[in-house]
Formats: structure tokens, C-alpha cells, sequence
């Protein structure tokens, strides 16, 4: 038998019932799916510093377990001494069991090790369906070694689903253990 993350085991298992009987879906494939994890982080200073990009891909590719790739700039600008082609930014995007992986360590391990953490905010839903959350310091992921971190630095993390309304998404996604503020 082949290797199943807990978190996808638990949708196919409870999940998907859960939200079935909440919405009331006629059909099995319309219930909501996390369809992809993207983690990504702008390093503006790697305009300077060309290294900077290198410790981002590293980071990045530690804490997912897939390789980062680098985000390239789309036009010049003066004033902040970019050229088109630079790259300005590191990305990754998580699919399939890796997604549920890091999805289960990020909520298990990472969450509860940030400072004062009261929960989530619900406010990062864009209307589609998809929630865009910031995390001011990469540390909180426990494959990061402090000592090796030349900078503290964000990340962005955006979970796309096919949910066609936020409230649907975010049913979804606290059941997949992301805990949002209560209001």
C-alpha cells in the first residue's frame, strides 16, 4: 500500500461528508478541494546583493522539500536600479501529497510556535474561493536553523481551492485545521 498524509486521508475520510452535508452539493465533484499551496517571498534587496536570492531559494526549498525556483523582474525601473530579467523574488508551488504535508506541518508545528498567536486573520479571502495569509518570520518553521539565518524575513503563502465562495473555502480550510480569530 502506498503512503497517504494524514490530511488527505482525513478529507477523503471525514472532510468531504462534512462539507457535503453543510452545502448540500448534488454531486460528489462539487465539493471544494485544496488544489495548491504557493509560498512565495519578494527579496527586494537582491538588487544589491545577488546572494540574497540564493538564501531565499535555500530556505524556501528547505522548509517545502521541493525545489524553489526565482521570480524574475517583468520591467525596468529606474529609480530602484532593476533591470528587466533580474530576479527580485523566490517561489515554490506545492501540489498532491507535499501540499497535505507541508499544509499539516505548517498548521501542527509552525503556527503554534509564532509569538502572541491568537489565530488567523479571515480577512485574506479574495472572493474566489483562494486565502492569502502573510508570515512575518521565517523562523517559525522548525526546519530552519537560526543559526544559519542571515536575515529574519516573510513570506506570503496563498492556499488556492476550488471553492466558488469564500465562505465555502474558508469551511474547508478550517477543516483542514487552519485556525482562524473567532470574530
Amino acid at each position: 500500500m502506498s503512503y497517504l498524509p494524514r490530511l488527505k486521508g482525513e478529507y477523503k475520510e471525514r472532510i468531504a461528508d462534512v462539507l457535503q452535508k453543510e452545502f448540500a452539493y448534488k454531486n460528489v465533484m462539487e465539493i471544494p478541494k485544496l488544489q495548491k499551496i504557493v509560498l512565495s517571498r519578494g527579496v527586494g534587496a537582491a538588487v544589491a546583493d545577488k546572494k540574497l536570492i540564493d538564501y531565499a531559494l535555500e530556505e524556501l526549498t528547505t522548509i517545502t522539500g521541493q525545489k524553489a525556483v526565482a521570480t524574475l523582474s517583468k520591467k525596468d525601473v529606474a529609480a530602484f536600479k532593476l533591470r528587466k530579467g533580474m530576479p527580485i523574488g523566490v517561489k515554490v508551488t506545492l501540489r498532491g501529497e507535499r501540499m497535505y504535508e507541508f499544509l499539516d506541518r505548517f498548521v501542527t508545528v509552525a503556527l503554534p510556535r509564532v509569538r502572541d498567536f491568537q489565530g488567523i486573520k479571515a480577512d485574506g479571502f479574495d472572493g474566489r474561493g483562494n486565502y492569502n495569509l502573510g508570515i512575518t518570520e521565517q523562523i517559525i518553521f522548525p526546519e530552519i536553523n537560526i543559526d544559519k539565518v542571515n536575515k529574519i524575513s516573510g513570506m506570503d503563502i496563498a492556499f488556492v481551492t476550488s471553492a466558488n465562495t469564500d465562505k465555502e473555502a474558508k469551511s474547508l480550510l478550517t477543516e483542514l485545521g487552519l485556525p482562524f480569530k473567532k470574530n
